[in-house]
């Protein structure tokens, strides 16, 4: 810690939620007195600059926190050093990879999500195969880039009946996450197949008409924090990282994301849950969902 604090900067780069990071960066400043540095985007737009930085041998970055997928390919490219610390024992199984190149930040969970003033809760489907019913029509929507939950979801549903819900019911189609959201609280969208739970229950806390239900299985997917192979403030980077799994985790439950430690319990109670294969096939699955959606209106 001292030494890091001589650094006096960490330099990250992170797809984190805009609220999420601002809240991360002002406790860490308050704890430690170590300025963070911030470059975001998306996942893969921060993969896309540090492949390129690498290629230029520019290693300006510290640490990073971006989804799983992304963050396996970071390890994969050589960008990040594996960490053996006594902190991982106290992680979920299925959310620390073997090679310990990267540990969990939080894990997104998708749930489905309903606007509460159109659908009674009573009147709720309870499997994947309620949703054949005429009265769905029109109802259902899914957001535009969610290949890797459609993926993981149909390892235990027949992907048969998605397309038989596509054919007889209709997915709309809608750009992003929050958008997704928002359309269900506008009451545009009575029904969202795949929204985030933080999302949902932050616009609930705000006395949104938003709620969460669940069809099992839940879809979980990590998000990761790493460090710089080559970190120009190595000790300030090592306590960002230690920061992210455990110091953040009782502030990212409070910002309704799920920890990877075991001793905060899921919200959402016993749950079944299944974690996205970070070595998937990616641009395949997204062909699989794409072929899905394909033919529905995209807002």
């Amino acid at each position: 810690m001292d030494a890091a604090r001589k650094e006096g900067s960490v330099n990250v780069y992170t797809s984190n939620a805009a609220p999420t990071i601002q809240a991360l960066v002002a406790d860490f400043e308050k704890r430690y007195g170590i300025k963070v540095n911030l470059w975001r985007a998306s996942s893969i737009k921060v993969l896309q600059r540090l492949a390129a930085e690498k290629k230029a041998n520019r290693w300006e970055f510290d640490a990073v926190s971006v989804s799983g997928l992304e963050i396996e390919a970071l390890y994969r490219e050589g960008l990040l050093q594996e960490i053996r610390s006594p902190l991982h024992d106290g992680m979920l199984e299925g959310t620390l990879p073997a090679h310990r190149g990267w540990a969990p930040q939080f894990i997104n969970v998708f749930v489905q999500a309903y606007n509460t003033k159109l659908v009674p809760k009573q009147e709720l489907p309870k499997r994947w195969t309620d949703l054949l019913e005429p009265k769905w029509k029109g109802k259902l929507g899914v957001e535009a880039t969610s290949g890797e939950w459609y993926c993981t979801l149909v390892k235990s549903v027949d992907p048969e009946l998605f397309r038989g819900i596509a054919a007889r019911n209709g997915l709309s189609v809608h750009q992003g996450n929050s958008v997704l959201a928002n359309m269900v609280i506008s009451g545009e969208l009575p029904v969202a197949l795949s929204a985030y739970t933080h999302i949902v229950y932050d616009q609930k806390d705000r006395g949104a008409p938003i709620d969460s239900f669940v069809i099992e299985p839940l879809i979980g997917r990590v998000n990761g924090v790493g460090v710089s192979r080559k970190p120009p403030h190595p000790n300030a980077a090592r306590l960002y990282y230690d920061y992210n799994l455990v110091e953040s985790q009782p502030l990212m439950v409070k910002m309704h994301y799920f920890s990877p430690l075991k001793k905060f319990p899921s919200p959402l109670g016993n749950a079944k849950m299944a974690f996205v294969d970070l070595s998937m096939d990616a641009e395949r699955c997204d062909a699989a969902y794409e072929k899905l959606i394909r033919g529905q209106d995209r807002k």
